[in-house]
């Protein structure tokens, strides 16, 4: 089946909130960030969800999620349309946060590279969200530079 990624609008608040709880993750806030959401999907619904939280001209990947045939290109694909995404809002660098090895060697490849703690955007430090992770054992940033 082909799938189709596209973004996120209002109307999809709803499918992405169920889409993202289903998976046990945070969905607060999607609804003022809705427009950096992207959604994958076929004939069947949605496959896969991928959002960007915007600090200034930094991006934070967040809310990763895929349904169990969600194929290693489905997720090139969804990586490859949120670094558009992200160049159309004129993100410089784009951030993502990580505790699997598996998941940083496969983000290595698209280019993302781990950063320091102490080299994260200060923005970051007034997220809820950033703050969780940093509590969160062997978690590790990562950062592309899309510029």
């Amino acid at each position: 089946m082909n799938s189709i990624v596209r973004v996120a609008k209002l109307e999809d608040v709803e499918v992405v909130t169920g889409f993202l709880e289903k998976a046990k993750l945070n969905s607060h806030g999607i609804e003022e960030m809705v427009d950096s959401f992207l959604i994958m999907e076929d004939t069947s619904g949605v496959k896969a969800t991928m959002g960007m939280e915007m600090f200034g001209v930094s991006g934070l990947l967040r809310s990763l999620v895929m349904t169990a045939n969600t194929s290693e290109n489905d997720l090139l694909q969804l990586f490859e349309e949120m670094f558009l995404l992200a160049r159309k809002k004129e993100v410089k660098d784009l951030y993502l946060a990580t505790n699997k090895l598996g998941a940083m060697k496969f983000v290595e490849v698209l280019g993302f590279e781990i950063v320091d703690n102490d080299q994260l955007p200060m923005a970051f430090s007034q997220s809820e969200h950033v703050k969780h992770i940093l509590t969160v054992d062997n978690s590790v940033f990562l950062r592309r530079r899309l510029v």
